[in-house]
């Protein structure tokens, strides 16, 4: 059933004058993730207040977790060390490793400080691996037995260990603790009760190491339509493991992050940052473009002389630009998505260039054949209409197709994401390229075009 919308007026307004239990009573059945847009709008008293509300009810760590990552550092540094540590401990170990990068750097130890010696091992053991793999993102909280286990003793197993996050395998692991093998739930549920899990276990599952990249991970899970994975170390020992809804973050997460990378945006810049800080963060890109458009009205420059004597030309070289910037980009979205899922190895990708420059060449002689003709009508001058078709070939076919296509490539073989930046560059590139083609070409047809 869907959930009743929260009001969040009417919850503001009983934050003011109503009592905590009354608070909590209004908002106890809403999911976390529409409670958690409740902080947007409050002041700092405030957000202590709800914050009290959530954790006295233990449903704080669930609703933080729901929060925007620009926004979590901005909650927590309100919220004082000792319940931060203890949000920790309630929290799932996956959890808690988000809150704890979200505190500034001289307090994440204070609160590290604050947990028991079990706890922050288990949480430090997490937070060790590299960012963006899975090993940072794994849950260890997973049900594993031994291959002699009989299905009814798993059932019972299951019993006494109590509710789990997320529950969709039963791992089977050797003396040693590496994974040799996983049943789904369902095929436990349906087995004859002294039938053990190593008949019925799936053998050599798919399965992921520690150290591997999370947007690889996601493609597993996606490819082979698991519910979970499992993580393991160099020796094979079962470590965690991340499920399904680990695969719709990262997913979020690593499109996000392509798509703001295209346009020169930092992941951490959202809608709600701070403006000093998507001021600073915007601001290196804003001076790259400054850069390549500077460029490009430096090749304008060369020619004065022949925009001096064919005014018409002025009105036709947004068009020449703008086309091909817009061809690039389209051809380096398709590359970069290419490389993100797999589908592109650098074996086969002057087969990926010949092909998106095909592509460009058909799109540049349809636009092409198109201008000619309105430069004709408008302006009654095939010769312009001529000019303008050639440098849009020259542009939108050649320049955008090739510079779309390869420069992504090349930033993935200088050990770069190939999504950094490459809509400034390629845009760039194809704005000069095209104001040289069409203007070049109106100066050697100068005589015609007078």
């Amino acid at each position: 059933m869907k959930p009743v919308p929260i009001d969040y007026d009417t919850v503001r307004e009983m934050l003011r004058t109503a009592t905590p239990d009354r608070v909590l009573r209004f908002i106890g059945k809403s999911h976390p993730a529409d409670i958690a847009l409740l902080f947007k709008g409050l002041q700092a008293a405030e957000i202590r207040q709800l914050f009290d509300i959530l954790f006295s009810s233990r449903r704080a760590a669930k609703t933080l977790k729901e929060l925007p990552p620009e926004l979590l550092p901005d909650i927590l540094a309100l919220i004082d060390d000792e319940k931060v540590g203890r949000l920790i401990v309630r929290a799932d170990p996956d959890d808690a490793v988000t809150f704890i990068d979200s505190l500034s750097d001289d307090r994440r130890e204070r609160v590290m400080g604050l947990l028991d010696p079990e706890r922050q091992a288990a949480v430090r053991e997490i937070i060790n691996y590299p960012e963006d793999t899975v090993g940072r993102l794994m849950t260890t909280e997973f049900m594993a037995l031994s291959p002699n286990t009989t299905a009814q003793g798993a059932i019972d197993k299951i019993r006494e260990r109590g509710e789990l996050e997320t529950f969709f395998y039963l791992y089977v692991v050797d003396d040693a603790g590496k994974l040799v093998g996983v049943v789904p739930i369902r095929n436990l549920v349906i087995a004859p009760p002294g039938r053990t899990l190593s008949d019925m276990m799936i053998s050599d599952p798919v399965k992921a190491n520690v150290f591997m990249d999370q947007e690889e991970a996601a493609r597993l899970v996606a490819k082979y339509e698991l519910l979970a994975l499992p993580i393991v170390d160099e020796a094979g020992r079962l470590e965690g493991i991340i499920t399904v809804d680990d695969v719709i973050d990262i997913i979020n997460q690593e499109s996000t992050e392509d798509m703001y990378k295209m346009v020169g945006l930092a992941e951490e810049d959202r809608v709600f940052t701070p403006v000093l800080r998507s001021v600073k963060m915007r601001l290196p890109w804003t001076m790259l473009n400054l850069l390549t458009a500077t460029l490009a009205a430096s090749v304008v420059s060369l020619f004065e002389n022949t925009l001096h004597e064919i005014i018409a030309l002025v009105t036709f070289m947004p068009v020449v630009a703008g086309v091909g910037g817009n061809g690039a980009t389209q051809t380096a979205t398709v590359i970069i998505r290419a490389i993100a899922l797999g589908e592109l190895e650098f074996s086969s990708a002057w087969k990926a260039v010949v092909k998106q420059v095909s592509v460009s060449i058909c799109i540049a002689l349809a636009a092409g054949a198109v201008i000619a003709l309105a430069a004709l009508i408008w302006k009654g001058n095939p010769y312009l209409g001529l000019v303008l078709a050639s440098a849009m070939i020259l542009n939108l076919g050649l320049m955008a197709g090739v510079a779309g296509a390869v420069i992504p490539l090349l930033l993935k073989s200088l050990k770069l994401d190939p999504a950094l930046g490459s809509g400034i560059i390629v845009t760039g590139l194809t704005d000069a390229f095209g104001f040289l083609s069409f203007l070049g070409l109106a100066t050697l047809f100068r005589q015609y075009l007078i």
